[in-house]
């Protein structure tokens, strides 16, 4: 037991639950190869960010709603490259068996989140909080204040599951303590989380 005893736990979905880099990454080239922006640029700054908020930074001169629309679109034909990370059934198994809450909250729309969560073969959390339910995404603390109000307890009774530097931001923003796991990031650009493990085996053993 690592300190986190009966605290929700709230998990971002890509890069912690879910292997999507492959799905991710040739969605966003092909919205940047139709929109003629750099795709090197654009992937750089995908990470932990909304599609709106990704478009509202390198495509300030369109409508960030309709290319949010776009990208998803892109991501859900090059979806079959998702699965799930080592570790991630059997933490979400022994969490729902020891009947310790949990919820999703991730950066990706509610339909990429749905779809990803279904091919990983993953069970659905009572709360899915996406990019539809937030004015403001990560960095933003508002995707994980909305994520401890749907399951009914207070920011001081959560602990975050992240693997992105902005997810952590916005989970130390919501004050709430912060797991990053250095899945695809490298553990110094993760070093304002409470703690950095290196993947979910060691989430496990801090939550459980």
């Amino acid at each position: 037991m690592g300190g986190y005893d009966g605290a929700t736990v709230l998990f971002d979905l890509d890069g912690v639950l879910v292997d999507s880099m492959e799905s991710v990454r040739a969605g966003l080239t092909a919205w940047a190869a139709e929109r003629g922006l750099d795709v090197d640029e654009v992937l750089e700054h995908s990470h932990g960010r909304t599609d709106i908020g990704l478009a509202r930074l390198v495509a300030p001169h369109l409508d960030p709603v309709e290319e949010a629309r776009r990208i998803e679109a892109h991501e859900a034909a090059a979806g079959d490259g998702v699965r799930a990370l080592p570790a991630a059934l059997g933490l979400l198994t022994e969490l729902d068996a020891r009947g310790r809450p949990w919820a999703v909250v991730t950066s990706g729309g509610d339909r990429i989140a749905r779809s990803r969560l279904g091919t990983a073969g993953l069970p659905f959390p009572r709360v899915l909080v996406t990019a539809d339910d937030v004015t403001e995404g990560k960095p933003d603390p508002e995707p994980y204040l909305l994520g401890a109000e749907r399951m009914g307890v207070s920011p001081q009774r959560c602990v975050v599951v992240e693997d992105s530097p902005n997810g952590a931001s916005a989970g130390i923003a919501a004050g709430m303590p912060v797991l990053a796991v250095a899945t695809t990031s490298p553990p110094a650009e993760l070093a304002h989380a409470t703690t950095v493990v290196a993947d979910l085996a060691a989430v496990a053993r801090l939550l459980l």
